[in-house]
């Protein structure tokens, strides 16, 4: 986990990000963007979010668009308005007919866009995901949050001590198709399998990232399974759904909540005693760090290769590990204790 100070200073960044940089420039070029050597002059970086609206995804696009404006380049931001599997596709073709330099994709589906990625990359795009992933062979660099093994780790862990150790337990998750939610969610099944042998995940569900969908399967969890004794949101509009529903309930403080949310979103629910702690890193940071890996690509100062290295502005260097993914760096504990220090 990292320290105290570095956080500090992420969340500052996010703060700044979204008053500053109203207006980016780019140089003109006719580079290939995705070619062998790149093309420092095509910066246009398109960010493609799971769905626009989303607090999370609002977030990390202001780091993005920082970073842009740091290196000079155009940011531009579309998505679809549901965080559906086929529905970054059309946002995808019409990024490469304009022949961006590089596209920055939160995956709704590890397949579903491959064929739009690669018919992308062949056109000269390079492509990046961030906290969603595609298949490897559909992107150039996957900048990962934190380690998956990690972030399932935390969230158990919080619930655990939370509820005592024992008892029924639930996952509120984004949408079906999710690969990071997906892979978490299997992780904290065998987590809790090995490390807690009286917790018992009795259902998971899904509220597509969506506000009321997230608040109406909150109260189906709570009516279906009387014994519950808490919920895991590993998404940020899932966890924010959840608190609120159970902030005005009969479940307040005898249902426990944890999960990914951000300070901003959750801080009046801790402060309530509805929420005693919950996880996160800093998505403007993320944006940030994709932002500057797609301008290395584009530069041609690294090809997505294993030892890789990169400049990522005030992040400072990183390394490009196995498989193409660069890692953010480890989930951060949020609570009463330390949510005031926080605006993101």
């Amino acid at each position: 986990m990292f320290a105290r100070t570095r956080v500090a200073a992420v969340a500052a960044l996010a703060v700044a990000a979204a008053v500053a940089l109203t207006g980016c420039t780019t140089s003109s070029g006719d580079g290939d963007g995705g070619g062998s050597g790149g093309d420092s002059s095509n910066l246009s970086i398109t960010f493609l979010p799971k769905n626009l609206g989303n607090p999370y995804f609002d977030t990390s696009s202001e780091g993005g668009k920082k970073a842009v404006g740091e290196f000079g380049g155009e940011f531009s931001e579309v998505g679809p308005a549901e965080a559906t599997p086929d529905a970054q596709v059309s946002y995808i073709n019409t990024a490469t007919q304009q022949g961006v330099g590089a596209l920055v994709v939160s995956a709704n589906d590890p397949k579903a866009i491959c064929d739009a990625l690669n018919e992308a990359r062949d056109a000269g795009v390079k492509v990046v995901t961030f906290d969603s992933d595609t298949d490897t062979e559909c992107r150039d660099l996957f900048i990962n949050q934190a380690d998956s093994e990690g972030i399932a780790k935390v969230q158990i862990d919080q619930i655990a001590e939370q509820i005592g150790g024992a008892g029924e337990i639930a996952v509120l998750s984004a949408s079906a198709n999710a690969t990071n939610q997906n892979a978490w969610i299997e992780l904290m099944e065998e987590y809790v399998a090995s490390d807690y042998p009286d917790i018992t995940i009795v259902e998971t569900v899904y509220g597509d990232d969506d506000d009321q969908t997230s608040f109406d399967k909150t109260a189906a969890l709570l009516q279906t399974h009387p014994d519950l004794k808490g919920i895991v949101s590993p998404t940020t509009v899932g966890i924010a759904a959840a608190a609120r529903y159970l902030s005005t309930s009969d479940f307040k403080g005898q249902v426990a909540l944890t999960g990914l949310g951000t300070p901003n979103q959750m801080r009046e629910y801790v402060e309530d005693g509805t929420v005693t702690s919950f996880a996160l890193w800093n998505p403007a940071d993320l944006g940030y760090l994709a932002a500057f890996a797609a301008q290395a690509l584009i530069a041609g100062d690294i090809t997505g290769e294993e030892g890789d290295t990169f400049e990522a502005g005030d992040l400072g260097e990183y390394t490009v590990g196995a498989d193409g993914v660069v890692l953010l760096g480890d989930p951060f504990v949020f609570d009463a204790d330390n949510i005031g220090d926080f605006d993101f």
